[in-house]
């Protein structure tokens, strides 16, 4: 069974940066593309990012080009690059591996001045 744990989260104030990383128990974590979501209170669950297995990404309209994903299976670590953070990026960070439903327990995102 694939482990997913976050780390990384934080408090910061509008403007900063954090860098979110996901590590997974294991190699094989590599055939699957990965997915950091979030999940604001009171509110849905939101996909933010997304990486294949041959490294392409996708991002949802409210992260485009303020967040960059990557991945790097030798380390076995999915990280999320969070730039020019707003208030509205508060929320809990979820890890996902597509292809085994696998979930990390989150980290904490605190964007505030």
């Amino acid at each position: 069974q694939l482990q997913l744990v976050e780390s990384g989260g934080g408090l910061v104030q509008p403007g900063g940066s954090l860098r979110l990383s996901c590590a997974a128990s294991a190699s094989f974590f590599g055939i699957s593309a990965m997915h950091w979501y979030r999940q604001a209170p009171g509110k849905e669950r939101e996909l933010v990012a997304r990486i294949d297995q041959v490294h392409r990404t996708n991002y949802s309209d409210s992260v485009q080009g303020r967040f960059t994903i990557s991945r790097d299976n030798a380390k076995r670590t999915v990280d999320l690059q969070m730039d020019s953070l707003k208030l509205e990026d508060t929320a809990v960070y979820y890890c996902n591996a597509v292809e085994f439903n696998a979930w990390g327990r989150g980290t904490q995102v605190t964007v505030s001045s």
